[in-house]
């Protein structure tokens, strides 16, 4: 039993250093606005287009930024749920006989 729960726990640490390899990205404004982050949360990346910055406005500028980084991060979790869901679905495969059963 205990061996299972040692796999499991490998299993898991495997996903969260897959999940930190996936990229994810979400833009606004038709792309002048873009975020990129891992699947794991961790922001990687933020590009916004020069020419747009010129005329936007601090409050345009700050409300599309937090818009796109919510979009991003919305994506990362999807990406991470799907990890883990495909990840216990395997692991409760190889638990199925934990109990003798």
């Amino acid at each position: 039993m205990f061996d299972k729960l040692l796999e499991a726990q490998k299993k898991a640490e495997e996903i969260k250093n897959r999940l930190d390899t996936i990229s994810v990205n979400a833009e606004v404004e038709g792309g002048k606005i873009s975020v990129t982050s891992t699947a794991n949360k961790s922001l990687t990346a933020i590009h916004i287009d020069p020419e747009f910055l010129k005329d936007a406005d601090s409050e345009e500028l700050e409300e599309l930024l937090l818009t796109a980084i919510n979009k991003v991060l919305v994506q990362a979790e999807q990406v991470s749920q799907t990890e883990m869901q495909a990840a216990t679905r395997d692991m409760m495969g190889g638990l199925g006989n934990i109990f003798g059963k």
